[in-house]
């Protein structure tokens, strides 16, 4: 009857139309432009045909389909909003054609159907899903609302209360919880999916089920039922908003239209949803989030490539049972990689194990494993203090004392234990593995493994490629990150090799800031409410006034013609002061615990007179825009000195990792994304403004090709 590049229409038994979406040359079916517009044409032609008792619609991919055609996005969103709100009514014609259709309908859904995919499921009358199915309504996730019907059809589906958890929450939901929640009819094993859903739609056709008045309800609701969503949508705002990411709307939109709409009639409610869809489309939020969509995208391709190329790794080790050392072991055996740990001093070894057994303990009390699970686990980590099984191992990750001499020392006593080909992985977060590969015999085996603490919980690794380390090395590096479930990212060896490099000039920046009498409680205020999660003087406490003195230290000496530090240097000044941040009680803020044992931090009196002392010009005040320029400028420069130095090799790379390892605001994308979104011309001139300042605030040679030529960092 219709054969499309997605779609087929063919009769089948019973009267009844199969509708197939079988996308050519992919092995996914996705809801571009075209196959709205097959749907549409089929859907139509379906309507116009002669006895016709029922439609299947079905998948021939093994998943139903994925969402839209993300890539579709760029063209689209550069439409006025106006245009772009037009656009999606129109591409709504097909699914509003398929909720229309004069029969029942059953949609018969295998592996995942999220997105566009799940909203195309809701006009149907009936659905039916594989047990091991999932759909979901994402677009919060990348800073949109569903735009084919979603926020109207979930709710007058399935209930206001499934609507909000689905759409602002985005996240999937297996079959068991979709039928539990009523959006689906029936689950069933995979080869039992198209027999029970003719079966369904056999009843249908014989009066069983009331197919006729599930369709008209979402065309309109019945007028209590309207007021009622209205008034749980009313209800739940302030939640929403409050775990509204700041300055990613999306979830707030949502909301709001599902309240305007529920009163509605479906031409209504779709024109509402199409202009809110156009207004968070246009928004920052929405640009960055895609990008970093895409940004994954790319990472995953990379990830594949190490994989073929690396070794898999079956047996480590860590030396050292320190926080960092105890953190990688405990990940590593929670993955199912048995791990030795090694440490000279017992109560040491006796500390990382009891860290092992508290994280183990959460993992159960939080029910991602259950105690059987997790004594398995505790089985697979061996506490040593000798080599005792080394020579078997595939990998060893080096976690011991920040100090060159120390490591050159242990590696090398350690290499002439090993198998020729055994890894050995730094953890160093300051030392270049070029210095510390000087004392091995098989430096191409030398690479770095940067994690990030808390170990278990933050998901970067900068895998560190010294000038020596064999491209195997490298790949087997990857893959055993991705084995811990964390996304490694490969950087050049290099001072502070890429996301501390880059937050050093913001670090300076800060410092120049106070050093110039502004308030640090105002600057934190700025910066948290800018997106960051904590402000820098917060950061500093957290991480350790001595500790970030060390480091800021060490990275600035390696780029002395931008990254001096101010001769008014407050966290060298506290630290002279002993005032080490939250370990000691007191850094820029005092900590003590509240009534109920939580830490509280508060500005105090004794910390602005200590800091009046390195304010020569006294304390002034900063307006908010300016703190923001002269925070977040020295980011982006650092972050295009390190691009165009090939510390990594992709933009996309750059910023995933300061999304992940920094908490770069999301909405933002990350420096270079944020970059081409204020655009390189306006950069260069908000950058020469503060160049007085010094170097950190000077363009690089890239930035101002870019803006010569229009050009952004990620490309159009």
């Amino acid at each position: 009857m219709f054969q499309g590049n997605s779609i087929t229409v063919q009769r089948i038994e019973d009267g009844f139309i199969e509708l197939c979406f079988d996308r050519r040359d992919s092995s996914i079916n996705k809801l571009d432009e075209h196959t709205l517009k097959e749907l549409a044409e089929a859907v139509e032609l379906i309507a116009a045909a002669a006895t016709v008792s029922g439609v299947l619609v079905t998948s021939a991919k093994q998943t139903f389909v994925v969402g839209a055609d993300i890539n579709e996005f760029a063209a689209a969103f550069r439409l006025s909003e106006a245009d772009l709100a037009s656009r999606n009514l129109r591409l709504n014609h097909g699914v509003i054609g398929l909720e229309d259709l004069p029969v029942p309908s059953v949609v018969a859904i295998n592996g995942i159907a999220l997105g566009g995919g799940m909203e195309l499921t809701l006009a149907a009358a009936l659905r039916v899903m594989a047990n091991g199915a999932r759909i979901g309504l994402p677009e919060v996730t990348l800073g949109l609302i569903p735009g084919l019907g979603g926020t109207l059809r979930t709710p007058r589906v399935a209930g206001a209360e499934v609507a909000l958890r689905l759409i602002t929450g985005g996240k999937s939901l297996t079959a068991s919880e979709a039928e539990s929640l009523h959006l689906v009819d029936a689950v069933c094993a995979t080869e039992e999916l198209r027999a029970t859903a003719l079966d369904l739609l056999r009843q249908a056709c014989n009066g069983g089920i009331d197919w006729r008045q599930r369709q008209a309800r979402k065309r309109h609701l019945p007028a209590d039922e309207a007021a009622r969503q209205q008034a749980v949508f009313r209800a739940h705002r302030k939640e929403v908003s409050a775990r509204s990411l700041k300055h990613q709307p999306a979830a707030l939109v949502t909301i709001d239209l599902m309240t305007q709409a529920a009163t509605q009639s479906r031409e209504v409610a779709l024109v509402l949803e199409a202009e809110s869809f156009a207004l968070v489309a246009k928004t920052q939020a929405a640009d960055a989030l895609i990008q970093t969509f895409h940004n994954d995208q790319a990472l995953k391709k990379l990830f594949r490539q190490h994989s073929r190329d690396g070794r898999p790794v079956q047996r480590a080790a860590v030396l050292g049972a320190g926080i960092m050392g105890s953190g990688i072991a405990f990940t590593s055996a929670l993955h199912g990689i048995p791990t030795r740990l090694k440490d000279l001093a017992p109560a040491q070894l006796d500390l990382g194990m009891a860290e092992a057994d508290k994280q183990l303990s959460r993992q159960i009390s939080s029910g991602r494993i259950d105690a059987r699970r997790a004594q398995s686990v505790r089985d697979s980590l061996t506490p040593q203090q000798d080599e005792a099984g080394f020579d078997t191992l595939d990998i060893v990750v080096e976690a011991i004392v920040e100090r060159l001499e120390i490591k050159r020392q242990v590696l090398a006593a350690l290499e002439t234990r090993l198998s020729d080909d055994t890894i050995i992985a730094s953890n160093t977060s300051s030392l270049l593995i070029d210095d510390i590969a000087e004392s091995l015999a098989r430096p191409g085996n030398l690479v770095g493994m940067h994690f990030f603490n808390p170990v278990p919980a933050m998901a970067l690794v900068e895998i560190i490629r010294g000038s020596r380390t064999h491209e195997q090395t490298v790949s087997t590096a990857v893959a055993y990150a991705l084995a811990l479930g964390k996304t490694p990212i490969v950087v050049k060896d290099c001072p502070g090799f890429l996301v501390n490099r880059i937050l050093t000039p913001y670090v300076i920046a800060f410092l120049q800031l106070l050093a110039e009498g502004a308030d640090f409680a105002q600057v934190d205020r700025v910066m948290e409410d800018f997106g960051w999660p904590m402000g820098p003087a917060h950061l500093q406490d957290v991480i350790g006034m001595d500790t970030g003195a060390h480091v800021w230290q060490v990275i600035s000496a390696g780029y002395p013609q931008r990254m001096a530090l101010p001769e008014h240097d407050a966290v060298r000044l506290l630290v002279e002061h002993q005032r080490y941040g939250q370990k000691s009680g007191s850094g820029f803020y005092r900590y003590e615990a509240d009534a109920t044992g939580k830490t509280r931090k508060s500005a105090t009196a004794e910390t602005y007179a200590l800091l009046s002392t390195i304010q020569p010009g006294g304390q002034r005040s900063f307006a908010d825009s300016e703190i923001i320029e002269r925070m977040m400028l020295p980011m982006i420069v650092e972050a295009a000195h390190a691009l165009e130095e090939g510390v990594v090799a992709s933009a996309a790379e750059l910023d995933m990792a300061l999304l992940l390892g920094l908490g770069f605001p999301a909405y933002l994308g990350g420096p270079l994304k944020y970059a081409d979104w204020l655009g390189l011309d306006n950069l260069l001139h908000r950058c020469e403004r503060y160049m007085p300042l010094g170097q950190h605030y000077a363009p690089t040679g890239s930035m101002r090709a870019l803006a010569a030529s229009r050009q952004t960092f990620h490309g159009a």
